[in-house]
């Protein structure tokens, strides 16, 4: 039975960080679905479908990446797609926190789905979405911090 995880995330808009736990995570698991969190309390830049196409772009020489999104429990979007792994990145304590108490409530609602840890690689602990889209915003570099393809949407989006 082929080992299948779950890399949920809003990629507001996939960056560098992101990338690096997906191929780290090919290397544990024979498929990751990376999936677009559906969160109507988040203003993002990106429409879901523009961050899935962002996502498939990079992604598209490999068949063990697949996209999707959903709404509502990541426990049970993991189940329905037949996986039993969350993937999770942290960056620092700071996001440790955060995620040791989802990862526990997850548990207390499904207990046969595990979440996996992964420490971002120290070229990409600095990265996040937010920060991304900020120095975009002032005209800043970007390249070195997301793929071509994200890069060349974050101008087109924000007129620059």
């Amino acid at each position: 039975m082929p080992s299948i995880a779950v890399y949920p995330g809003s990629f507001d808009p996939i960056t560098n960080g992101h990338i690096g736990i997906i191929q780290r995570g090919l290397l544990v698991f024979d498929k990751l679905i990376v999936s677009v969190a559906v969160n109507v309390r988040k203003k993002t830049l990106f429409t879901i479908e523009e961050r899935m196409e962002m996502i498939r772009e990079v992604f598209k020489d490999n068949p063990r990446v697949e996209v999707g999104c959903f709404s509502g429990l990541t426990v049970e979007y993991t189940k329905m797609v037949g996986a039993n792994v969350i993937l999770r990145g942290l960056r620092a304590v700071a996001d440790f926190e955060y995620e040791l108490m989802m990862a526990n409530m997850n548990k207390k609602l499904c207990p046969e789905v595990e979440t996996l840890f992964m420490m971002t690689g120290e070229e990409h602990f600095f990265i996040n979405s937010r920060s991304v889209k900020e120095i975009a915003s002032l005209g800043g570099q970007i390249d070195f911090l997301v793929p071509p393809n994200v890069a060349v949407a974050l101008r087109k989006k924000l007129g620059l």
